[in-house]
């Protein structure tokens, strides 16, 4: 199935998006912020992976990607480090928040 790496990363983003508008959470609050940490964790990964891919290390399977590309890279897999990356910094702050160490 041509969608199932989006259809995973749709799941794994769909609870920690939804309940980042929280209030408390504040994850917005700083929306530079929230993007370069993104960013910051994200550019080495894909450099990373570009050149694995590229030399024959990793792969991926055509049938699971829908072949739209970007910097030699599925789609998939440069949105699975900015969902992975929004995430962590979702979790970060709930944890913080749930564990009451918020300033």
């Amino acid at each position: 199935m041509k969608f199932e790496y989006f259809l995973v990363l749709g799941a794994t983003l769909l609870f920690p998006l939804l309940i980042s508008f929280h209030p408390r959470l504040r994850i917005y609050q700083a929306p530079l912020r929230l993007v370069a940490s993104i960013l910051g964790m994200c550019v080495p990964f894909w450099i990373w992976d570009a050149i694995v891919t590229a030399r024959g290390h990793w792969s991926f399977n055509p049938e699971y990607v829908v072949g739209w590309n970007m910097f030699a890279l599925p789609i998939e897999e440069i949105l699975f480090f900015i969902v992975i990356g929004f995430n962590a910094i979702f979790t970060w702050e709930a944890l913080n928040t749930l564990v009451g160490k918020r300033r």
